[in-house]
């Protein structure tokens, strides 16, 4: 697990791992909290726009609390064990392409060989342009980071006041009260 044991200081607030933990923290209390997630299922997003937003497929269904309750587990999961399963799914994708591909490769071969010699004339001024274009892209690597930073912090803000949200509507439903059983 993820969790670090480091207190928060005003100056470490937009720290990214404080984002980190503090979503960690808020969807394990959402996961300790919600005893049957069963009950999240065919109850509808409509009173949060927000959650109900980031649910939409594209064919603008919207999902339920339960799969934003998995959404949510799962986001959690990738960030404490990584993406692994993203990666793995995309190394089978990247398999059945590899059949596509050695088929067109054989049928480009011939096509090929006719154009290779007159394409190695225009060799070096394309590579004077793609040096310039690195040396370009290297000095934008740093708004780039900030760029992304700033991005994932926000999102796990957000996702973090969504497992609060999530939390808390679960107990309206089975009526339970934040200060404990009854209310």
């Amino acid at each position: 697990m993820l969790q670090l044991s480091l207190s928060e200081t005003p100056t470490q607030k937009n720290s990214l791992f404080n984002a980190m933990n503090r979503f960690i923290g808020a969807v394990n209390n959402m996961d300790q909290t919600v005893m049957v997630p069963s009950l999240l299922r065919d109850v509808p997003l409509d009173e949060d726009r927000e959650m109900s937003a980031a649910l939409k497929t594209d064919m603008d269904e919207e999902g339920d609390m339960y799969s934003y309750y998995q959404l949510l587990k799962s986001i959690r999961r990738d960030i404490e064990w990584g993406v692994r399963r993203a990666a793995e799914e995309e190394e089978r994708r990247m398999e059945g392409m590899e059949i596509t591909r050695a088929i067109t490769r054989v049928n480009s071969t011939t096509s090929l060989a006719s154009t290779s010699s007159s394409s190695s004339t225009s060799s070096s001024s394309f590579t004077s342009s793609s040096s310039e274009e690195e040396d370009e892209e290297e000095e934008d690597l740093q708004k780039q980071f900030q760029f992304h930073l700033t991005g994932l912090h926000g999102i796990l803000s957000k996702l973090t006041v969504q497992a609060n949200s999530l939390t808390d509507r679960y107990q309206q439903e089975v009526g339970v009260g934040v200060g404990g059983w009854g209310h």
